[in-house]
């Protein structure tokens, strides 16, 4: 049975969270893990039982995990054919949501796709960063066949300190339970709940196509905003572009994890370290994006601070505020929101206060090391 009390919250060495780790802010899954059993199972009056319950969330203590250990990825986006035959037949209806970045497709069900229309999937949202599947069976498969599904495009990843379904802990999960209005307490120290990030990119070898299935979702509220970073890499002069190239930042788990254990969560696996160029390279489209993001992002190697706080800085407002290469998902019923991590940052959005149940299923395959390729004006 998933846990419904509140967590004590242990501050060490008595100082704040906030002073202690500057970006606790920014981790909106490390509010205190908190929901009524009750209200999940619908013994509540006015709130109704959640639609799956086996992707209720639960925190287990004992999951110890080794050190990921490095594996050969193949993309299978490199394999595709590019007209999309299985993927896109004409029966599909496909709706570009922006020029650069974002498409919704009906019509086309995804859990049927073989291995070459898997293989078109992977390339199709390289290409166009995050699609919309809507009308989707996925939610329904059990969970091993939904992981069966999401390995054909690496290994899954599992999530150090994320809540999880009882036995299956490659699945992350995004829950706020029914009759849960907490938001006033975020936004007693923040003024938006945006936080831009790319998922876990302090991992050696960090996410790439990525899985987002809605299981429950308020009637409005909850969209996550998507930023194309391949286009937010483009728009900068080419003398800009040049700078870049060769450098390289660290990206660090420590302080998700010591908030975590902080907050009286989990640990799954001890956290690390990893150094990653700041424009890395996709392998199956070539194209070149800004691999930086402020929630996981220290600092530029061989850069005084000051130097790697103000580049730094530079990007992540160009990323932020770059509403011409953005697009925001709508979450309805039956949807599958497809990614590639390598290309894109995203923020989810605490901006309803009905009380409603927000839930949803993330399935995160590995890919490759980040790698860059040389630049060329």
């Amino acid at each position: 049975m998933a846990p419904s009390a509140t967590l004590t919250v242990t501050e060490t060495e008595n100082v704040p969270l906030q002073l202690k780790y500057p970006n606790v802010g920014q981790y909106k899954e490390f509010q205190t893990h908190h929901f009524s059993q009750e209200a999940e199972e619908g013994k509540v009056e006015g709130f109704e039982a959640a639609k799956y319950p086996h992707y209720l969330p639960t925190w287990d203590k004992s999951q110890k995990y080794p050190p990921l250990e490095p594996f050969e990825h193949y993309d299978h986006g490199k394999d595709a054919d590019t007209s999309y035959p299985e993927l896109l037949p004409t029966s599909a209806k496909v709706n570009h949501l922006t020029p650069t970045i974002g498409t919704e497709v009906r019509g086309v069900q995804l859990s049927s796709l073989s291995d070459a229309g898997k293989d078109q999937l992977a390339r199709f949202v390289a290409e166009r960063k995050v699609v919309a599947f809507r009308d989707q069976d996925f939610k329904d498969l059990s969970i091993p066949d939904a992981l069966k599904y999401g390995g054909y495009f690496g290994r899954h990843h599992i999530h150090p300190t994320s809540g999880a379904p009882a036995g299956h802990p490659e699945i992350h999960l995004v829950h706020r339970g029914a009759g849960d209005d907490r938001s006033d307490m975020y936004f007693a120290g923040r003024v938006s709940s945006v936080a831009w990030h790319s998922d876990v990119s302090y991992e050696q070898q960090p996410p790439g196509t990525t899985f987002l299935y809605i299981l429950d979702t308020p009637e409005t509220g909850g969209d996550t905003l998507f930023s194309n970073a391949a286009e937010a890499y483009n728009r900068l002069s080419p003398l800009f572009q040049e700078r870049l190239h060769g450098l390289k930042a660290t990206h660090s788990g420590f302080e998700q994890v010591a908030v975590a254990n902080a907050r009286g969560s989990i640990n799954r696996r001890e956290p690390v370290t990893n150094v990653h160029p700041l424009v890395r390279t996709h392998p199956s489209t070539g194209e070149k994006a800004l691999y930086v993001n402020p929630q996981f992002t220290r600092d530029i190697v061989g850069l005084k601070k000051e130097e790697s706080d103000a580049i730094l800085k530079f990007l992540y407002d160009h990323i932020a505020f770059g509403a011409d290469f953005q697009v925001r998902v709508r979450w309805e019923e039956g949807t599958v929101v497809v990614w590639d991590n390598r290309v894109t940052q995203h923020t989810a959005l605490l901006d309803w206060k009905d009380g409603h149940r927000r839930h949803l299923a993330r399935i995160t395959p590995q890919a490759e090391r980040p790698y860059e390729t040389p630049f060329v004006n």
